[in-house]
């Protein structure tokens, strides 16, 4: 399979004199990682494909640098019963828990609705200096992730976003996934309007009408360089001012002494329940598969 170039990776752009921002992801052989871990259908690949390039977009808008943004898309009853991906200083790492023959029956192509029914999407900010953490709670309604984060956005703090996913899986070529999302700036910012007070964004709606002409096949195209999809979109702006890449990688965080420690805050008879035959306890990481066997006696 040929390495294929401008993939993995992330920019941010602004355009002051729209009062906008936005941030362009593109991922490859980083997805593929990812994906490897689990043998996942075309359709659940899909899910956590999108879900994976939603949260290294929203990883853009922490305020601090360590954090961490989780997004965790859950119901009760549909297919997919957990959907979780989180992005922290570039790395990345998602699963999915799902119903394999209740998934077979929707289809190769099956909806969000199809996929999660009445489920929710909930996005948290975990911010390291400060120790805060926000979180936002939102029902998956419409036709994607990416819709329901402009609910998020829209309803939780005010801030009209545009967020495209598109995927891509060609035989022999592994999975590619990107994203765009651009935002108007939030409420508040020095000298602007609180964004509620007026019902009118002749700003906002302008880079709004460019965004969405973007299409799914640029996003993809792997030799189309993230920073040409922001002169395509916006060339006839005074100025648009493009950051440098920020590298996106496979960033599961399980650790043997973590995982030690936890265990070892049990009881020696849960312990002792937790083990097989032969005295292991294994520790299986939901996101890599990882599995860490323990011996219950090294607890002594």
């Amino acid at each position: 399979m040929t390495i294929a170039p401008h993939v993995d990776h992330a920019i941010g752009f602004t355009i002051a004199s729209r009062h906008a921002r936005g941030r362009l992801v593109r991922l490859g052989p980083v997805l593929d990682e990812v994906l490897a871990a689990h043998a996942y259908p075309p359709a659940i690949e899909r899910l956590l494909a999108s879900a994976l390039v939603l949260a290294a977009l929203l990883g853009a808008t922490l305020k601090q640098a360590d954090g961490q943004l989780t997004m965790q898309a859950q119901t009760e009853h549909g297919v997919v019963r957990l959907l979780v991906a989180d992005y922290k200083n570039g790395d990345l790492r998602g699963y999915a828990k799902f119903d394999a023959d209740r998934l077979a029956e929707l289809g190769p192509d099956p909806t969000l609705f199809g996929l999660f029914g009445k489920g929710y999407l909930a996005i948290t900010f975990d911010q390291s200096v400060t120790g805060e953490r926000y979180q936002g709670i939102v029902p998956l309604d419409g036709e994607s992730l990416g819709a329901a984060a402009e609910h998020y956005f829209f309803q939780s703090e005010q801030i009209p976003s545009v967020i495209r996913i598109a995927t891509r899986h060609e035989p022999g070529e592994g999975c590619y996934a990107a994203g765009l999302l651009l935002q108007h700036l939030p409420e508040g910012e020095v000298g602007r309007e609180r964004l509620h007070v007026r019902h009118d964004h002749p700003e906002w709606e302008h880079v709004q009408a460019l965004a969405v002409t973007l299409k799914e096949e640029e996003l993809t195209d792997t030799s189309l360089p993230l920073s040409d999809i922001v002169w395509r979109l916006f060339h006839e702006e005074e100025e648009v001012r493009a950051t440098d890449p920020t590298p996106l990688v496979k960033g599961c965080r399980c650790d043997l002494s973590h995982i030690r420690d936890v265990i070892g805050r049990f009881s020696p008879d849960d312990r002792a329940e937790m083990a097989d035959e032969q005295g292991i306890i294994g520790v299986d990481c939901a996101f890599c598969s990882r599995l860490f066997p323990l011996r219950v006696d090294s607890f002594a």
